[in-house]
């Protein structure tokens, strides 16, 4: 078996590389190695064909000749399903064939192949990112197939105001009953009180586990939406629509959820998946052009730790306007990092970039002076000096990515004063161990890795940069 599975390997690799090339039918085996799985996720479409135990047992005529199902068909197969559940769930779709013809099959993958999609895969906590533009049917699509009882609208005044249509068109369109949310807009409101209120309207409408969460709105709302519904009667899906560019391509991949506390940003929260998402970036016309401006930051934040071709096409950005290429190439970025380090447990904490002091700046400032991403943007290029200082960052990293994000309309600086203020945040965040914080170093653009430094030495850095001063 394993030499054939190094062959099978050896032509879905060679197959797959070509990306005109042909639709590969493989057995069940075929993507099990996960490294090899996940490379074939980044550049081919996936789709795992499914069918009761019973079925797929007549479909193979009792298996009595297939040595992976002796000596007992029926028990084997039960038992190989539920081993590979995990693998069968990291696809860009999952077609149930029970009952269809293989015409029907055809076509259902036919259209599929029309969708923009990527996997973010986590085993049996796999979702799908789909990418549209003003195709309010797409998240009534991917809602539907979470088959709910009850729907819970999350979302906030701003977003109710400038896309209220939209979102009353999907929750119309499902033949289920909804109630909705609708939370005071800004970052100050990301707070308990904002939590509880999703909870009371949520219990009060009958909810059970089978009903659906349904984030729409930016950062803050899904933020909100996630860990609500990670609390619900311990734990009920939730979907989310982001409808800013920094609930694009940052908070709605992750699984991240939570809200501020008086010591700080994101204090209390909890990892939690989402069931799907949808990116339409339709939303984007009606987005103010501070918003969008701030979501570019945590764009360039992902192009400079991983990412350096990203960070040179943001060279073409003007203004508001964007190339949704470079938004699905960071969102898929993402996805990469996080399925390979789902709890920030070792890389995915270098997606941490700039938000060590932006966090900071955002709790002095009362989460009203500055947008998250403004305040990354500034945290960024801080964070690049210190460690430029410190030798870890090439000389001129720095400057580079200051240029780069004045260039996209961001702030890169903040006085000395405030800063000295908001640096007492530090010692409350999420990554301190101890005395030790962790910290991402951007080597060169694009190449990036973990670090740590006291933060008795941060305070020395900084005040040797006259940072404080």
């Amino acid at each position: 078996e394993s030499a054939f599975r190094d062959l099978e390997r050896h032509l879905v690799d060679r197959v797959t590389r070509d990306p005109s090339g042909p639709v590969v039918v493989v057995g069940g085996g075929a993507l099990l190695d996960r490294a090899f799985r996940h490379a074939v996720l980044q550049r081919a479409r996936v789709i795992t064909l499914k069918a009761p135990a019973e079925v797929l047992l007549q479909r193979l005529e009792g298996g009595h000749e297939r040595p992976l199902l002796a000596p007992d068909p029926a028990v084997r197969l039960c038992t190989l399903l539920e081993q590979r559940m995990g693998t069968y769930a990291e696809a860009h779709a999952c077609v149930d064939t029970d009952n269809r013809t293989v015409d029907d099959v055809v076509d259902i993958i036919a259209a599929l192949e029309q969708r923009r999609l990527l996997c973010v895969p986590l085993g049996e906590r796999s979702y799908v990112v789909e990418f549209c533009e003003g195709m309010a049917s797409t998240l009534e699509d991917r809602v539907a197939a979470c088959a709910p009882t009850r729907v819970v609208v999350v979302t906030d005044s701003n977003v109710k105001r400038a896309r209220g249509s939209y979102v009353s068109r999907v929750v119309d369109g499902l033949a289920v009953p909804h109630v909705e949310v609708v939370l005071p807009a800004g970052e100050r409101h990301k707070n308990g009180t904002s939590v509880s209120a999703i909870w009371d309207v949520a219990l009060s409408s009958g909810i059970d586990r089978d009903s659906v969460v349904l984030g729409f709105g930016g950062g803050v709302v899904g933020d909100l939406a996630g860990f609500a519904a990670s609390t619900l009667l311990r734990g009920i899906p939730f979907v989310l629509a982001p409808t800013s560019l920094l609930a694009m391509v940052d908070a709605s991949v992750g699984g991240k959820t939570g809200f501020d506390h008086a010591t700080g940003k994101n204090r209390i929260g909890t990892f939690h998946q989402p069931g799907a998402v949808v990116i339409d970036t339709g939303h984007l016309a009606t987005l103010p052009e501070r918003e969008f401006r701030a979501g570019v930051a945590e764009i360039v934040k992902i192009a400079l730790t991983h990412d350096a071709e990203l960070f040179e096409s943001l060279s073409h950005w003007n203004g508001t306007t964007f190339t949704p290429s470079d938004i699905e190439r960071a969102v898929a970025c993402k996805a990469q990092i996080v399925a390979a380090d789902e709890r920030e447990q070792g890389d995915r904490a270098l997606l941490n970039l700039g938000h060590t002091l932006g966090h900071a700046l955002e709790a002095h400032g009362g989460f009203e002076r500055w947008l998250h991403g403004e305040a990354v943007s500034i945290g960024t290029v801080l964070e690049l000096r210190i460690t430029e200082d410190l030798g870890w960052t090439r000389k001129g990293i720095a400057a580079l990515a200051a240029r780069r994000l004045d260039a996209l309309g961001l702030p890169t600086s903040v006085d000395s004063a405030a800063l000295r203020a908001a640096f007492r945040y530090v010692a409350s965040d999420k990554k301190r161990s101890g005395s030790v914080i962790k910290w991402p170093v951007v080597e060169e653009v694009g190449r990036s890795r973990m670090g740590s430094i006291a933060i008795s030495e941060l305070e020395r850095v900084a005040e040797r940069l006259r940072l404080f001063s």
